[in-house]
């Protein structure tokens, strides 16, 4: 908690912001019903923020509209922490209650990479940190849960950048009966789990994780071979996980614009032309080197 009291200019600056937000043009009676303030005190945020380019004032239908400059205030702000910012307390819960170590992966060209994982607070663990760990996308858990549930044309171009991968981990993409007996069999059984060739001493099982029908990231429970066999790991940890992935997406979509691109809104006159916000397109880097294990 704040040791000091909240500004309220700014928290009325910021209320008005996202009124705006909400539909393409707002009057000034509109603004007045939605946050509540004086309408002179309106009045003076509201030539504020056009002074400093981020809303437009339209006299002819006395309405005001936000500009493209509101981008500028969320340019720093990419997929991946906002879907850390949704999966962490969700996988931490995981840990807590079962106490084997759930990590998130991202996809990052020619692998997945992870970004978020509870080995700190988990007691069963082989690895002192997975963080930053990138896997292959066809041998790992994590990456056969992402590519699996790729449209059919982004995981075509995928497999065949993986085909100019070096790392052992990568090559069961040269078998394409095998690999594709693999992604079926995950899309169909709604989970991944890693190759037997694979590090045998562990198991991980992962599932994909949405936003709008459209995968984002995976999640994976990892336990020791010797202490469950898969069967009973998959009875035990599967619902759970499932669970864990649709609170997740729960929280992307709560959290706002995401994956896929949002439809544009009606312009309502010349200048007010449909404002499309788009997601960034995934770009199939070069295989670099993978510091799988």
């Amino acid at each position: 908690m704040a040791s000091f009291p909240p500004v309220r200019a700014v928290e009325r600056a910021l209320d008005l912001l996202q009124c705006l937000n909400r539909q393409p043009v707002s009057t000034l009676d509109e603004l007045y019903r939605a946050t509540g303030l004086p309408r002179p005190s309106l009045v003076r945020l509201l030539q504020t923020l056009i002074g400093k380019g981020l809303v437009k004032h339209a006299p002819q239908y006395g309405a005001y509209y936000v500009t493209s400059g509101v981008l500028a205030l969320s340019s720093g702000y990419h997929s991946e922490p906002r879907i850390i910012e949704a999966a962490a307390t969700v996988v931490d819960a995981i840990t807590a209650a079962v106490k084997w170590p759930v990590a998130l992966a991202v996809f990052d060209g020619n692998a997945v990479i992870v970004r978020y994982s509870t080995i700190s607070q988990s007691p069963l663990s082989l690895l002192h940190s997975s963080l930053n760990m990138r896997l292959s996308l066809v041998s790992r858990s994590l990456g056969r849960a992402y590519l699996a549930f790729c449209p059919p044309d982004e995981c075509q171009i995928i497999v065949q950048s993986l085909r100019q991968s070096a790392h052992p981990e990568d090559q069961p993409v040269h078998d394409a009966a095998k690999l594709q007996a693999m992604l079926e069999q995950t899309r169909a059984q709604g989970y991944a789990l890693r190759s037997k060739d694979v590090r045998p001493v562990s198991n991980t099982l992962a599932v994909p994780v949405f936003e709008n029908g459209h995968v984002m990231a995976s999640i994976g429970l990892t336990w020791f071979s010797s202490a469950l066999d898969t069967d009973a790991a998959v009875s035990s940890y599967l619902p759970r996980m499932q669970e864990a992935a649709r609170d997740i997406e729960s929280r992307l979509n709560a959290m706002g614009v995401g994956a896929p691109p949002a439809a544009s809104r009606t312009a309502v006159q010349p200048t007010l032309r449909k404002r499309r916000i788009g997601l960034q397109k995934r770009v199939v880097r070069s295989p670099g080197n993978a510091a799988n294990k």
